[in-house]
């Protein structure tokens, strides 16, 4: 497709292809809005970055319905190990047993450059979806109506395309956001690590560890990780003094590789030097165009929730901006969008923080007495800790008033029998809100009813019990159980924004809803 034909009236342009612009780009065409992505790049980057999804994004990913297409490359989550000075366990990171709140698996590895590669095809697909490579932003210009996007082709050739709204996926480094005038806030973490991506063989599987590693050595951290396949990561601290470029090196990182593998054991694959760093946006706006992914935030990599992060700033984006273009909400709700993720994210970056600051500890003293008192803290015994405990909820935004503890998480998803079929929630009700009841909570089915849309976007009811939805593994009902709750209404983006105890307050769910400041 060439340059002169691209559309200069869309709903939205998308700037970069990387997995968070494609997942935007993929959102936006499954709600039916023209959308034009691009990128100055033509080829997907062919050795990994992310290594790591969870059961938030795995669920996305069957929005979209591309989890046939990437089964192949995605694998569980081995258990983390933290080990200590003196070689002992001292923490463990593990993932839920079944049954799975998600109806997923709460932890898993995968390969970026194919996960890319699926999300490049399917937003091809979409015949409202324009997709371009060798396409580079020189600039934008907004007004009350729109973006203009100034954009120049590998051939000098330079066109306009005009959206309502513009996403800038365009990674840490992002021109928009400098053109845009936004600033990153530093929360305090800087530090130069090697990662290196090694294809093993089967004498070097026979050898290495089958967990993967947290290596809390004064003298050298590392981190360890079972990757798909034969690929397995190490991320190693680069002491004071040391060159990272030569580290960087075949010969450098192979010395640094020597206590786990040798040359004959493996192929390496990548090896690069960075410096981790913990940075979010403190703003997400200018008036039509939003930033996301690395372009809002960058965060170092000790859980895992590097690209996890921009897939969570589209869902909570894009429903948003299906529901000004399409359901008639007032451009105020896509306030929100900042306000929530920019909490969230700072919330997750400090506790990633956290992790590594436990990981990186140098002083020997001061790392002996943190063994000892996680060891004491774990009475002795070091047991499994879930890595989904260490997620925030959302504190503010586009949330109700009622102040119960379940606003702000995630809604289970269960899966359910409904016409003699076993199916999960989300592909039986469709897209959109979802107002879920404890039927034996509203014995008379013609008391409650809830609204056919909110926002412009489609509400969908389902009560579940006796003569209605039938659960598999209870994953909905004891969560409800938990909480004591009779019914719950869940976002676009899956979100909890109210719950009540008790049927006579069902109006209140919505009464609660209408309030939110965003909407009002």
């Amino acid at each position: 497709m060439t340059l002169a034909s691209v559309s200069h009236d869309v709903d939205v342009a998308i700037i970069g292809l990387g997995p968070t612009g494609a997942i935007a780009a993929n959102l936006l065409g499954q709600a039916g809005l023209s959308v034009y992505v691009f990128d100055r790049s033509h080829d997907i980057y062919d050795k990994p970055r992310a290594i790591a999804l969870d059961h938030e994004i795995l669920r996305v990913f069957q929005q979209l319905g591309i989890e046939s297409d990437i089964q192949d490359f995605v694998e569980p989550f081995t258990d983390s190990v933290y080990i200590g000075v003196d070689g002992q366990v001292i923490k463990r990171l593990s993932t839920l047993p079944p049954p799975y709140p998600l109806a997923h698996l709460p932890s898993a590895v995968f390969n970026q450059p194919r996960l890319e590669e699926v999300l490049r095809k399917h937003a091809r697909a979409y015949p409202n979806v324009r997709l371009e490579t060798g396409v580079e932003c020189l600039g934008l210009e907004q007004d009350a109506d729109g973006a203009t996007l100034a954009l120049r082709d590998e051939s000098g050739e330079h066109r306009n395309c005009r959206a309502r709204y513009v996403i800038a996926c365009d990674g840490a480094s992002s021109a928009t956001r400098d053109q845009l005038g936004l600033t990153l806030d530093d929360l305090g973490f800087d530090e130069p690590w090697l990662v290196v991506d090694v294809l093993i063989n089967e004498k070097g599987a026979a050898k290495l560890p089958t967990e993967s590693r947290q290596y809390c050595h004064p003298e050298r951290p590392a981190t360890y990780l079972i990757c798909p396949g034969a690929h397995r990561r190490w991320e190693i601290a680069i002491n004071p003094g040391e060159d990272p470029q030569a580290l960087a090196t075949p010969e450098g990182t192979w010395r640094l590789l020597a206590p786990w593998i040798t040359p004959d054991e493996g192929e390496l694959w990548r090896q690069a030097s960075y410096r981790f760093h913990a940075l979010v946006a403190a703003s997400w706006r200018k008036d039509r165009v939003f930033i996301a992914g690395d372009a809002a935030h960058q965060q170092p990599p000790f859980l895992g929730q590097g690209m996890c992060q921009g897939v969570r700033d589209v869902m909570n984006l894009c429903w948003k901006l299906e529901a000004v273009l399409r359901g008639g909400a007032p451009d105020s709700l896509l306030d929100s969008y900042g306000e929530e993720r920019r909490g969230h994210v700072r919330a997750l970056t400090s506790r990633i923080k956290e992790i590594g600051l436990l990981i990186s500890e140098r002083d020997p003293q001061r790392a002996r007495e943190r063994d000892a008192r996680l060891l004491r803290e774990a009475g002795g015994v070091v047991r499994p800790q879930a890595r989904q405990d260490v997620q925030p909820r959302l504190e503010t935004g586009l949330l109700g008033r009622s102040g119960h503890a379940v606003i702000g998480r995630l809604c289970p998803q269960p899966v359910i029998t409904a016409q003699g079929q076993t199916r999960r929630l989300d592909d039986y009700l469709g897209r959109g809100w979802q107002c879920l009841l404890r039927a034996n909570a509203f014995p008379d089915p013609n008391e409650v009813s809830a609204p056919p849309q909110l926002l412009g976007l489609p509400c969908h009811t389902a009560r579940f019990g006796p003569q209605h939805l039938q659960e598999q593994e209870n994953v909905l009902g004891s969560w409800m159980h938990e909480h004591g709750l009779a019914a719950v209404l869940v976002r676009p983006d899956h979100v909890v924004v109210d719950a009540i105890e008790s049927a006579e307050d069902f109006n209140l769910l919505f009464a609660s809803f209408d309030s939110c400041n965003t909407v009002a």
